[in-house]
């Protein structure tokens, strides 16, 4: 059989910047360059392009919103509509790379739809009662009407995900989620991490690093909670963002806030540190695999993705709560151990965008074969003389 080659749409949540999912997504295209892309609004400036190749992304009306540039996860409420009207209906092949609504739209029976999902919406389903502290919003109408908005989206997620043919988890942890909330199975690809530009560094120095977001979920002002009542040892920290105010406040002199900071520089850091940590429980975590590509290991708490990313005692350890406790027994546990560079090195290039985009396009032409041959063995079925096909009773 004679493989037909398909015409593919790619549709991610949305572009306001180059992040993690947006990594992803950088290598799917590569693996598809020729594919046509749609997002939900797109806001990378015209120099930051080049991760898109360029291309032109067909955007949905919520592009066109006021205050939508800054404002568009105010939108939440109308994203279920506005994926569902993006029209793929002459592509063959869909695939969605999505963490919030890109796998809802909507495809038709001789169409496949594979998700690369990063995972399903955590702020609607198991970590909904951290967002909604987090955001102020646990009580009062303004609770309650965000509960209705949120079951309202938990209804739509479990639709829309029976639409999608196969799925692919991002860890183990994604796949454990996938099959809890959609009684789905999934396939594990871990996702690219770049580590060409991150180079091994075997001469460590005296200080801790951490790079982040500085969002609550990651845990950062615990990390410099618990650094700050360890004033022998010293933390340097990279990042920013709305917590920044909060970990100020309890930041001591023994833990240096850099802020954002261009790659190069973070890369000398996490070169030069002698540990990398990590407390967040993430979906996956680039971070501290881009750490462990320098050769420095990693102190990581220990559920989520970061248990398949780090080999405990050879690239790094763990730490059993979210706790300021936990942290520094961490640390400890850390000092007590002795980690070879090289071998902390090679455990990161089991997560480069060459073996992602070799996954990737070996399971999607796989689906794509057996997809093809289903609906030849359904046509060669239809044209069959002399045969007739009864209901089932």
């Amino acid at each position: 059989m004679n493989i037909v080659q398909p015409k593919i749409a790619i549709v991610h949540d949305w572009l306001p910047l180059y992040g993690g999912a947006e990594r992803v997504l950088e290598q799917i295209l590569q693996v598809y360059p020729n594919a046509d892309l749609f997002s939900i609004v797109d806001f990378i400036p015209p120099a930051d392009r080049g991760f898109l190749m360029h291309k032109k992304v067909t955007t949905s009306f919520i592009q066109k919103l006021p205050w939508a540039r800054k404002k568009y996860r105010s939108y939440l409420p109308l994203m279920p509509f506005a994926i569902e009207q993006f029209d793929l209906s002459e592509y063959d092949l869909v695939i969605s790379s999505s963490y919030a609504v890109a796998k809802g739209v909507i495809t038709g029976p001789d169409q496949l739809h594979i998700c690369y999902c990063h995972s399903p919406m955590r702020y609607a389903w198991d970590l909904q009662g951290q967002y909604l502290n987090e955001g102020g919003l646990s009580r009062g109408l303004a609770g309650m009407l965000a509960r209705m908005l949120l079951h309202y989206i938990r209804l739509w997620d479990m639709r829309t995900a029976q639409g999608v043919d196969h799925f692919i988890a991002n860890s183990g942890f994604v796949q454990r989620r996938i099959r809890k909330i959609y009684s789905r199975d999934a396939r594990v690809i871990h996702p690219p991490v770049d580590t060409e530009s991150f180079s091994l560094l075997r001469e460590k120095e005296d200080f801790y690093v951490t790079v982040s977001r500085m969002v609550p979920y990651k845990r950062m002002r615990l990390i410099v909670e618990a650094f700050s009542e360890m004033p022998d040892k010293q933390l340097v920290v990279i990042g920013d963002g709305p917590d920044m105010p909060n970990i100020k406040k309890v930041a001591r002199p023994n833990v240096t806030l850099l802020g954002r900071q261009p790659a190069d520089v973070v890369i000398e850091y996490m070169r030069r540190a002698k540990a990398f940590v990590f407390a967040a429980q993430d979906d996956f975590g680039i971070v501290p695999v881009e750490a462990q590509a320098c050769g420095t290991p990693v102190i990581a708490f220990g559920k989520g993705g970061a248990t398949e990313t780090v080999v405990h005692g050879e690239t790094g350890c763990f730490f059993e709560e979210q706790t300021i406790e936990g942290v520094q027994e961490g640390v400890r546990e850390f000092e007590d151990m002795e980690f070879d560079p090289e071998t902390v090195r090679r455990n990161a290039e089991r997560f480069s965008a060459e073996r992602f985009r070799i996954s990737f396009r070996g399971f999607v032409e796989n689906e794509w074969a057996r997809f093809q041959k289903g609906v030849s063995e359904q046509k060669t079925k239809r044209l069959r003389p002399g045969v007739v096909e009864l209901p089932l009773v």
